[in-house]
């Protein structure tokens, strides 16, 4: 007999690996509850911001649709297939769909052909199983920002909403679900939050170009967000955005965003904050964040129990559980309904390669 707080644990996880098959621990996750997966790279591919060569040489799109199709069918249902497809930053497609233009190039295309080529590219992944991209990166930079270098679209809020706006209607046209990240903008930062605990500085009146971006894509109507790993002084001086009730909480009710909340790495130092994992991943959910970015081998039955455990020492709510469960279910059922009604028309593109990622 199934216990759905039981599955809801495991549906809230969204386990990272950077090899196109699926192992024990990501396999025995979908059968007892998981409904998504982030094809990553490796920790050497993320800070270069590409694909490896042997990757690029080896990877084709059948290597895509079949562990697309075994996802679904250890799940027994729809599984949400997620990659990393920035634009100018890191590209797990590489050269398996049409490329999109460097960030200067965007600059000089109206939004019509942004959005064009955008809904091709997507249209290309959906064919090959893919339906979630976390992407695109719309934090204004307008400081010192190693994380976000040769990542972001500029320091002009309103080119970046307008590129964001226009690549986020044409990927989710394609059937594709776009992550808006990473609230409420990382204008600057000095370190790397894999790496080490970030901050960033200032006032709210600093955070105000990337706050507008966010109200722009949410008007655009992009379906998933993903708060980022930094802590933000003015809004909550203690926990990183990822995992601050102060910071969803700006997104949900002020902002009024009413979609999916994807955490940020929940793995990476500047979230941890020297906390376990567990801990973090509890306080994530009671944050308000819905689904949880962390690596396959970080112990996914161990997340689960901790999160079970949680609910029942009264430190998360059951109904805060479930409802994040059913929240990443149902995107991933409409977005497979969707599909199978013809809603979105998608073709194969004659490249030849293809990839995966470790943290966002």
């Amino acid at each position: 007999m199934s216990d759905p707080l039981q599955e809801a644990a495991y549906a809230v996880l969204l386990p990272a690996f950077a090899e196109l098959e699926l192992d024990d621990a990501v396999r025995r996750y979908l059968q007892r509850g998981g409904v998504s997966i982030l094809l990553g790279e490796t920790r050497d591919e993320y800070l270069a911001r590409r694909m490896s060569f042997e990757r690029r040489r080896a990877e084709t799109q059948a290597h895509f649709m079949r562990i697309a199709e075994d996802a679904a069918a250890c799940a027994g249902g729809p599984v949400l297939i997620a990659v990393d497809q920035e634009l100018g930053g890191i590209q797990c497609l590489h050269h398996l769909v049409p490329g999109m233009p460097s960030a200067e190039q965007l600059k000089d295309l109206s939004c019509e052909e942004i959005e064009a080529r955008s809904y091709e590219m997507a249209s290309s992944a959906r064919v090959m199983g893919i339906n979630l991209f976390l992407a695109p990166v719309v934090d204004v930079v307008t400081g010192v920002n190693p994380w976000l270098h040769n990542r972001n679209l500029g320091a002009d809020a309103a080119q970046v909403a307008r590129i964001a706006c226009a690549f986020i209607r044409g990927v989710q046209r394609a059937g594709v679900i776009a992550t808006a990240k990473h609230f409420p903008g990382h204008y600057q930062t000095e370190h790397d939050p894999a790496v080490a605990r970030a901050t960033v500085p200032g006032s709210l009146d600093a955070l105000t170009d990337g706050l507008e971006v966010f109200r722009k894509v949410i008007a655009a109507g992009v379906q998933a967000i993903m708060p980022g790993p930094a802590v933000f002084s003015a809004l909550d001086p203690l926990q990183s955005a990822s995992t601050s009730e102060a910071v969803i909480g700006l997104l949900r009710d002020r902002l009024g965003f009413d979609g999916l909340i994807i955490s940020d790495d929940l793995d990476a130092v500047s979230i941890l904050r020297g906390n376990s994992l567990a801990d973090t991943a509890v306080a994530a959910l009671r944050a308000g964040a819905h689904l949880l970015l962390v690596s396959s081998q970080a112990g996914l039955d161990d997340l689960a129990q901790a999160i079970i455990d949680a609910v029942a020492a009264g430190r998360l709510e059951a109904q805060s559980l479930l409802a994040a469960a059913e929240k990443v279910r149902g995107h991933a059922q409409v977005n497979r309904a969707q599909v199978e009604a013809g809603l979105y028309v998608s073709y194969p593109f004659a490249g030849g390669h293809m990839t995966r990622r470790v943290m966002r």
